[in-house]
């Protein structure tokens, strides 16, 4: 079994630096206001948009690039 913390180096005959460093802090969140993303019914093609009503962006059957390509209203 192995150890995902263990590096095991050889070296051969040419010399090679390597730098090993931490992982840093995770990037922010989806929205820094703390806005969500609503997309339980999301399909192929979806095309994600706020809804104000809500405060959420919604991707969901709605509105696809299909709906826009073929002159859907939205």
């Amino acid at each position: 079994m192995s150890n995902p913390n263990s590096v095991t180096v050889t070296q051969v005959s040419d010399t090679t630096t390597v730098e090993i460093t931490t992982q840093g802090p995770q990037g922010p969140t989806f929205s820094s206001s703390g806005t969500t993303l609503t997309d339980t019914n999301k399909v192929d093609g979806s095309l994600v948009r706020f809804s104000s009503s809500d405060g959420t962006f919604i991707a969901d059957s709605s509105v696809t690039v299909l709906n826009i390509v073929d002159g859907g209203n939205f």
